[in-house]
């Protein structure tokens, strides 16, 4: 099945059914959470600062986004059954300095409030892998604090290019829960999905906003590489799947940029496009803002398809959960019928 077909399976909201829960999604961004959720059946509320992303969010999802500064104490909307969320990763990165909760962007806290305050059926974070270094301390009382409010808490490091994502990309998830879980499993642990195959006819392409590397990028990319021994130049790799798709290797003209080299040689630059494919953002999947916005929008996100495969694991999850809640009820029915005869 060709790439852009396998998308449309998966994430086409214009077939898909209610499945009756409903999702909080905090520090939505442009909503790749939220658009793997809708895509197994959930309604998304999202909670977001920046106004295009939010604009993004709403655009595209069937949920709405509200454009709102986040803080503990927030009213957000009732009576939801599952919270999920990517509070921001610059605390925890090696580019951001891991500041951890002295970082004045950490989120955890308002995540954290939001679990206590609502008591969702399913809470459900992303982030780097880096909260389990520097910050490990960190992240033991963010599980201890979720414990402590009679949550059974398990996390796993998944890598979105096992579930179909052209994208080596490896993120921290954690799951807080009260019935049965499991991570999803892989659905292509033998064969993964190329950038070639994701980009197609794109790839080298050339279109009038194309933006070409310049001599004096091309040199000191080679004298980067040079100097850190780098065996395998770090343009993109057609025939294998994608280095990990960031903020700053789209948007920032730097040795690490994502680029493709054209046959005549030349070095092109990502187009929006390319890059939400590389992230499984399908083609209809418009983002608001500038260029600039709208590569930072696909940075930060949660791969769709990555949170496809989990939004469906958090729906097992709640259907275990319910029918062990009316086994119980109907034993507990059925013991006092007993008595009363």
């Amino acid at each position: 099945m060709k790439y852009l077909d396998y998308l449309q399976l998966n994430l086409d909201l214009t077939t898909v059914q209610n499945n009756g829960y409903s999702v909080i999604d905090l520090f939505a961004g442009c909503g790749g959470l939220a658009l793997g959720f809708e895509a197994s059946g959930f309604e998304t509320i999202g909670y977001e600062m920046l106004k295009d992303a939010c604009q993004s969010y709403s655009k595209n999802l069937n949920g709405k986004c509200h454009c709102t500064t986040l803080q503990i104490g927030l009213d957000l909307a009732d009576n939801a059954d599952v919270i999920i969320g990517g509070p921001p990763c610059q605390p925890f990165s090696v580019i951001g300095d891991q500041r951890g909760p002295d970082d004045p962007r950490d989120g955890f806290p308002i995540f954290l409030d939001a679990v206590k305050r609502y008591q969702p059926k399913v809470a459900l974070f992303e982030n780097v892998r880096g909260l389990l270094y520097r910050n490990r301390f960190y992240f033991e009382d963010i599980i201890s604090k979720l414990a402590n409010l009679k949550y059974n808490v398990e996390w796993k490091i998944l890598n979105a290019v096992q579930y179909g994502v052209p994208q080596k990309r490896e993120r921290l998830f954690v799951v807080a829960h009260r019935g049965e879980w499991s991570f999803p499993r892989p659905v292509n642990e033998k064969k993964s999905i190329t950038a070639g195959e994701a980009l197609g006819e794109l790839a080298y392409a050339i279109t009038p906003d194309s933006k070409f590397l310049t001599p004096s990028m091309d040199r000191y990319i080679a004298a980067y590489e040079k100097k850190s021994c780098c065996i395998r130049p770090r343009d993109l790799h057609l025939n294998a799947p994608s280095r990990t798709v960031t903020c700053r290797n789209l948007n920032g003209a730097t040795s690490d940029m994502l680029r493709i080299r054209l046959p005549d040689g030349r070095r092109r630059r990502l187009t929006v496009r390319e890059a939400a494919r590389l992230q499984s953002f399908p083609d209809w999947f418009v983002f608001c803002g500038n260029e600039g916005s709208q590569f930072n929008q696909i940075g930060n996100a949660v791969p769709p398809l990555l949170s496809k495969a989990l939004a469906d694991s958090v729906l097992k999850c709640l259907e275990s959960s319910e029918k062990e809640n009316n086994e119980g009820k109907k034993q507990k029915f059925s013991r006092q019928e007993r008595l009363n005869v």
